[in-house]
C-alpha cells in the first residue's frame, strides 16, 4: 500500500474515532447530569442557554456573514418579556409557552427593526451601529424605573409550567434547555442547506454577486436577522424563567463579545463548533475558579493558541452535523 493510500484511509479511520468521542462525551453528559448537584446543573443549564445564543447569532455571522455586536439586546427583550408578562410588576401572570411565543414574535420585529436601517452596511461600520443598538436597548432598560425596575431589575417572576407540569428545579430547566437546543439546531442546520441557506451563504461571499444572480439581498438580511433574534429572544425568556430574577446587568456588551468569541473560538457557520466554543468558555473557568486571579490570562492564552493553531475555529465549516451522523454510522 503506497503512503497516499494510508493517510487517505488513515483520515477517515481518525475522523470517525474523533466523532465517536464526540458523541459519546455529550451522550455521558447527557446520563450524568440529572444525577449532579443542582449547582453543577445551573453551570450545564448555562452552557445550553449560551450554546442556544450561539446558534442564534451564528445565522447572521455564519452563514450571512454579517457582523452584529448587539445581538444581547435580543436576549434581553426575550427575558424581559418573560419578566413583565408573569410577574407582579405588570400584575400579568400568562402562561409559560404563551409568553415563550410573545418574546419570539417580538424577538423577529425587534430584529427587522434593526436590520432595516443596516441593509447598506458592511463590515465595520455594521458592527458598530449593531453594538450601539445593543447599548440603547440596556439604557432603555435601565431607565424605564416605572416598567422594567430599573436598576433594580424585577424580582420574583412566576415559575413556570409546561401543560399543567411546573419546570422549577434546575434539571427541569436542563430538559427543556437540551430539548430546545435539540429542536432548534436541527431547525436551524435544514434552513442552512435550504435555498434561504443558500442565499444566505451567496451574500456571506459577495453580497454584489448575489445580488447581480438575483437573490434579493434585503429579505434575505431580514430574515437573517429575525430569525437570529427569534432565537436570542426564545433563549432570554428561558433564562428569566429559570433566575425568576432579571436585571440589566445580564444585558451589557460583555455578553455579545462572549458569544461571538465563542463562534469564532469553535468554528463560523457550525454548530458543533458552537457547542465546542461554548464548553471551552462556559466549563474551563469553573474549572479555574480556585486560580480566579489567573483566570482570564489563562483564557487570553487558551484564545490566542487556538486562533494560531486553528483559524478556522475548532471545528472547522467543512465538518458539519451531516458529516458527524455518516461518520458514526459509516455512510
Amino acid at each position: 500500500m503506497s503512503v497516499a493510500e494510508t493517510l487517505t484511509t488513515a483520515k477517515p479511520r481518525s475522523g470517525r474515532a474523533i466523532s465517536f468521542l464526540f458523541f459519546a462525551i455529550a451522550i455521558a453528559l447527557i446520563v450524568a447530569t440529572p444525577f449532579l448537584p443542582n449547582y453543577y446543573v445551573r453551570v450545564i443549564n448555562s452552557l445550553l442557554i449560551y450554546i442556544l445564543l450561539g446558534i442564534g447569532l451564528n445565522i447572521v455571522i455564519g452563514y450571512a456573514g454579517l457582523l452584529d455586536l448587539g445581538f444581547v439586546a435580543f436576549y434581553a427583550v426575550g427575558a424581559y418579556s418573560y419578566a413583565l408578562l408573569a410577574s407582579p410588576q405588570l400584575d400579568l401572570h400568562w402562561p409559560f409557552l404563551i409568553i415563550l411565543l410573545v418574546a419570539a414574535c417580538l424577538g423577529a420585529v425587534t430584529g427587522i427593526l434593526l436590520g432595516i436601517p443596516v441593509l447598506r452596511l458592511r463590515g465595520d461600520y455594521l458592527a458598530i451601529v449593531t453594538l450601539g443598538f445593543g447599548e440603547i436597548i440596556r439604557i432603555i432598560i435601565n431607565n424605564l424605573d416605572w416598567l422594567t425596575g430599573g436598576p433594580k431589575g424585577i424580582p420574583r417572576l412566576d415559575k413556570a409550567s409546561i401543560l399543567g407540569i411546573q419546570v422549577a428545579r434546575p434539571i427541569d430547566f436542563f430538559w427543556l434547555l437540551l430539548v430546545t437546543v435539540l429542536v432548534v439546531g436541527t431547525l436551524v442546520w435544514r434552513l442552512e442547506r435550504s435555498i434561504l441557506g443558500k442565499a444566505w451563504a451567496a451574500i456571506r461571499e459577495d453580497q454584489d454577486a448575489a445580488r447581480g444572480i438575483g437573490i434579493n439581498t434585503t429579505n434575505a438580511k431580514l430574515a437573517a436577522f429575525a430569525t437570529s433574534a427569534t432565537i436570542g429572544s426564545i433563549a432570554g425568556a428561558i433564562f428569566a424563567a429559570s433566575q425568576r430574577f432579571v436585571s440589566p446587568e445580564s444585558f451589557t456588551l460583555q455578553e455579545s463579545v462572549l458569544i461571538v468569541l465563542m463562534i469564532v473560538i469553535g468554528g463560523i457557520g457550525n454548530i458543533l463548533g458552537i457547542v465546542a466554543g461554548a464548553a471551552i468558555l462556559m466549563l474551563l473557568p469553573e474549572v479555574l475558579r480556585e486560580f480566579a486571579e489567573w483566570r482570564i490570562l489563562f483564557l487570553g492564552l487558551l484564545m490566542i493558541f487556538l486562533i494560531i493553531v486553528r483559524p478556522a475555529g475548532i471545528v472547522p465549516r467543512s465538518f458539519g452535523p451531516d458529516k458527524l451522523i455518516r461518520r458514526l454510522f459509516g455512510k
